[in-house]
């Protein structure tokens, strides 16, 4: 093999290798994210919890800045089951994405292992 079939193997397990990274930064975003979805979604599913357990007439507070405004159980209730269904869907679509990452990085590092294994043959020989 020549040195330029060489030097061009290099180069692309340097681009591999760069895209493997990039790969890995966003995977570790996505758990962060996934990480916070999952607190989110406790912390509704609790107050969904809570609201089922309140009377029709009770009271419910919202807070808006530094002031709690009084809402209607209705309203709050609606609010809360469309921030969990939110919560579900963004949770599905990150779970989706770290599926791809995982595929795309195991592809990335397949041929980064054959490419280094084909430029230390040919070093070898």
């Amino acid at each position: 093999m020549s040195d330029k079939s060489i030097e061009e193997k290099r180069k692309t397990l340097e681009k591999e290798t760069m895209a493997l990274q990039g790969l890995r930064k966003e995977q570790a975003t996505l758990v962060e994210n996934r990480q916070k979805l999952d607190s989110q979604l406790q912390e509704n599913e609790l107050v969904e919890k809570e609201f089922k357990l309140l009377k029709d007439g009770a009271r419910i507070y919202k807070m808006i800045g530094p002031v709690l405004v009084p809402q209607d159980k209705a309203e709050a209730t609606a609010n809360v089951e469309k921030r969990l269904e939110y919560i579900r869907g963004e949770t599905k679509r990150v779970e989706k994405r770290l599926e791809e990452l995982s595929n795309e990085q195991q592809k990335l590092s397949m041929n980064a292992y054959r490419l280094q294994m084909e430029i230390q043959g040919v070093s070898k020989a």
